[in-house]
């Protein structure tokens, strides 16, 4: 059955069917001199010979190398086609009635069909000729780019196989009682869907091989698991659901639940890159969940090479949903939405089967083409354009009548008003979604959610301001006390003087959170104007909100259910008529697929005008029925037309249509309304965090600031100490002051004045030795603060302001006439960056100078990822 590869990753392959010896030259030359002559039977002896030679070796055990078994299936492929269209192989008495085939299944050795019947034989071959080009896939070395390439190749080629044998030979071979499931459409079309997810695979080996962007491989693994898919669906359903043992199942199982984790996995790290992170949260779960359930309930039968792709992939979607997890936690506060409301993962497909008409092309086989005169096969060529255009007007009959059906009943409103009045109310399809949407958001009700949760960032911008103005506050005051105390003694420079900068950046900070807050507050009163607006999003289901179609309040004769009743029964009649045309239509074309004529060309002696005749008569019958059936509706719509005049008159259908109307207006106007001030909050939660690493940075400032003066006051209050004692007046002589800031110098105290200096308990903060004097410490640049801050006090440039602000103003973008900052850029923004909506068209604002501007700071995606893609192969293979 399966054939285990040597690369990294396990593949499937398909062994060839067994049949046993049977002789084709006897029969065939019999069947030439009986009805033709034996001087005919001589002339063809290579051609019979050829195909002595095609059957012995499709008998014998294969020992040639897969390419020449390859072409010798096609070769005798083609000269079956050869000797179908000659020689008739059938039980009839004048048919070569002593050829059996028989051939064994190749998943149920035990289990065999035996025909006479030419289609069995074609059907063997063409699977063989898959099962060959499977293992030409597997034999292949995929450790490299060209091995792959070749093995998609094949791959796509064995794909190719099994549709041909699907779509041309599946069903004329399973005609009968002796048939084998492994030569059944199901079984052909589940082969092809394996081998077109295999070539897939071998392409997505290549795309990590590459380096591609983690949006290609999710889009190229993704197909992968969708032809997995497919298969695997194929083998849960009769007639393969018992035919294949478990470790087909398993495998297969675990190819898809695999290929749909890894497209989870490289979309994630898309997502991640895009700062999308409730979405990667979700991906990444899904992933995870559908490894579990596959490892469940198939990890008996699978490849150990498999299993640990599958743990280590596995490990990977973990260890990504982790640190996703605490970045949304810490950082993003995004709301994971549900798997089931994502939309599907993209798909790319990169494979397709491979055409097998003109490789097995058999018309210009010269075997044995002196049996057939030339007018014979034009006289088929023609017989066939015969059929195919009285299909081809037919079917255009049937798809018009159809289409005037549809546009009728849309006209009339039908069936909708006919649902309207059973309570199947229903929205359009468009404004459905949208309604979905917000309703998968939380819809209005969860308003108030977010809305707190933006009341809680501003109080903690606020708590944050306040601390760093007290902290600045209590060294101004300290400074101060000393001052007076020691009066010109205590020559360092004023707290005010050194603190103006970070003072007004507090100022302007303040001034930003005053204007949020208003903004904050037209926010909160747009919620409670339009709640009654919006509350029609919080029916579940949106259908209920719609006006119903009622009966009519008074009626004179109470024939109302009548006449509803009457209509409802010719939509019926009418639905029968279309599913009618769709049955018509496949009749036209299964009596097509079944009508040969050739071995009647070959055999009749008459003219063949009065053959074509008998012959397309047997589709005179079908025609009428379809003329029956489009004058049928022609009527009926003429009575459904009428009884819906009575319908609309009985039940005011213009005053239901006209407030149905109204109600979707009322929908699309909550949904606008929502999704703004959706927006706005949103953009209100964006500004709060970025505000709130500001003034976490300038408090950080304020603290080192602080500490120190906190140690000047220490080294200055040891100098005074020192004058007032008398101890330090030669040292100090000749100089007006102590200069700011200077470095730490060495003070002794001569012996000869043993005086202890002043109490330290009685001068504030004199409770340490000296310190240097404070040199800020070596920060790595972060952006938006691209250097480290001067000293307090020195008159060089002062860090950019944050928020560009020169005065008090509301904290919105600027007019379209000012220049609009790069997304990434200093604090230097108005608060609520990007909001949009009437809230928010406050005055604008002047820029600051350009030396004040930066950048700011990046967030926190804008880092190098910890995603790592692999550098060339993905891994999970690796054995």
């Amino acid at each position: 059955m399966a054939s285990p590869s040597s690369s990294a990753n396990v593949m499937l392959a398909i062994f060839e069917k067994k049949t046993v010896s049977l002789d084709l030259y006897r029969p065939l030359r019999n069947y030439i001199v009986f009805n033709y002559s034996e001087r005919e039977a001589q002339n063809l002896e290579d051609d019979l010979q050829t195909i002595k030679q095609y059957r012995s070796e499709i008998e014998r055990v294969p020992a040639d190398s897969l390419p020449a078994r390859r072409d010798m299936l096609q070769n005798y492929y083609k000269a079956l086609c050869a000797v179908e269209s000659r020689f008739p192989i059938s039980p009839d008495n004048d048919h070569i009635n002593s050829v059996y085939f028989t051939w064994y299944d190749t998943f149920k050795i035990k289990q065999k069909a035996v025909q006479q019947n030419i289609h069995l034989e074609k059907a063997a071959v063409l699977f063989n000729l898959g099962a060959v080009h499977s293992q030409m896939g597997l034999s292949l070395d995929r450790s490299a780019v060209e091995g792959r390439r070749q093995a998609s190749h094949s791959f796509i080629a064995a794909a190719g196989a099994f549709a041909f044998l699907r779509d041309n030979v599946a069903m004329k071979a399973s005609m009968g009682t002796s048939t084998t499931v492994d030569m059944s459409v199901e079984c052909a079309g589940m082969l092809e869907r394996l081998m077109l997810a295999q070539a897939q695979e071998c392409v997505f080996e290549n795309t990590i091989a590459k380096g591609s962007t983690p949006g290609v491989c999710a889009k190229i693994s993704r197909q992968v698991g969708i032809y997995y898919e497919e298969a695997l669906a194929a083998l849960n359903v009769a007639p393969l659901t018992y035919h294949f043992d478990k470790g087909w199942l398993a495998h297969v199982q675990l190819k898809a639940a695999l290929f749909y984790a890894e497209a989870c996995y490289r979309y994630g790290m898309e997502l991640h890159e895009k700062e999308e992170i409730a979405e990667e949260i979700a991906r990444l779960k899904s992933g995870i969940s559908a490894l579990s359930e596959a490892k469940k309930t198939s990890s008996k039968g699978a490849a150990q090479q498999l299993l640990d792709a599958i743990n280590k992939l596995d490990a990977n979607l973990n260890q990504n949903l982790a640190r996703a997890v605490k970045e949304n936690d810490r950082v993003y506060l995004m709301r994971v939405p549900q798997a089931s409301s994502l939309p599907p993962l993209p798909a790319f497909a990169m494979v397709k089967p491979m055409p097998m008409n003109d490789v097995l092309d058999a018309s210009k086989e010269k075997m044995f083409a002196s049996l057939v005169p030339d007018n014979s096969a034009k006289a088929l060529s023609r017989y066939t354009e015969m059929v195919d255009d009285v299909i081809r007007a037919q079917a255009e009959r049937l798809q018009q009548g159809s289409e005037l059906a549809r546009v009728k009943l849309k006209e009339m409103d039908l069936p909708d008003s006919i649902l309207a009045l059973e309570g199947n109310l229903t929205l359009p399809m468009a404004l459905k979604e949208d309604v979905d949407a917000v309703q998968i958001c939380g819809g209005p009700a969860g308003l108030e959610a977010e809305l707190q949760q933006l009341n809680d960032l501003k109080r903690v911008n606020q708590e944050l301001l306040i601390q760093t103005e007290e902290l600045l506050q209590k060294e101004a005051t300290e400074d101060a006390q000393f001052r007076s105390q020691f009066g010109t003694r205590w020559t360092r420079p004023q707290s005010s003087t050194l603190t103006k900068n970070l003072q007004d950046r507090l100022n302007r900070f303040a001034g930003n959170l005053k204007q949020a807050a208003e903004s904050d507050t037209r926010i909160e009163r747009s919620v409670r104007d339009h709640a009654a607006l919006m509350s029609i999003l919080d029916r579940r289901p949106i259908e209920s909100a719609l006006p119903t179609l009622a009966r009519p309040i008074m009626s004179l004769d109470a024939n109302e259910d009548a006449i509803a009743g009457a209509l409802k029964q010719s939509l019926r009649q009418l639905e029968g008529l279309g599913a009618q045309r769709a049955g018509l239509e496949d009749m036209l074309k299964e009596m097509k697929r079944k009508d040969d004529i050739l071995p009647k060309l070959m055999t009749s002696t008459g003219s063949h005008e009065d053959l074509f005749r008998k012959e397309i008569a047997k589709y005179d019958h079908i025609c009428e029925e379809i003329s029956k059936n489009l004058e049928a509706q022609e009527q009926l719509l003429l009575q459904i037309q009428a009884q819906n005049v009575d319908f609309a008159s009985t039940f005011n259908l213009e005053d239901y249509k006209a407030s149905r109307e109204r109600t979707y207006k009322q929908i699309e106007a909550a949904i606008s309304k929502y999704q703004e001030i959706k927006e706005n909050i949103n953009e209100g939660l964006k500004f709060y965090v970025t505000l709130q690493d500001a003034i976490t940075n300038v408090k950080q400032q304020g603290s080192d600031f602080v500490m120190t003066r906190n140690m000047q006051c220490r080294e200055m209050m040891d100098d005074v100490q020192r004058q007032m004692s008398g101890l330090s007046f030669q040292e100090n002589k000749g100089s007006n002051g102590y200069n700011y800031p200077s470095a730490p110098q060495s003070h002794q105290v001569p012996r000869s004045n043993p005086q202890p200096p002043a109490d330290p308990a009685n001068i504030p903060n004199a409770v340490r030795p000296p310190a240097p004097t404070y040199q800020p410490p070596h920060q790595p640049a972060i952006p938006g603060y691209t250097q480290n801050p001067p000293p307090y006090g020195a008159p060089q440039q002062q860090p950019p302001p944050p928020y560009n602000l020169q005065a008090p103003g509301p904290p919105y973008p600027p007019t379209q006439h000012q220049q609009q900052p790069p997304p990434n850029h200093e604090y230097g923004q108005p608060a609520y960056p990007g909001w949009r909506g009437p809230y928010y068209n406050a005055p604008p604002q002047q820029p600051a100078p350009l030396q004040q501007q930066g950048s700011m700071p990046r967030p926190p995606y804008t880092v190098p990822s910890p995603y790592h893609l692999p550098p060339h192969q993905s891994g999970y293979y690796q054995q």
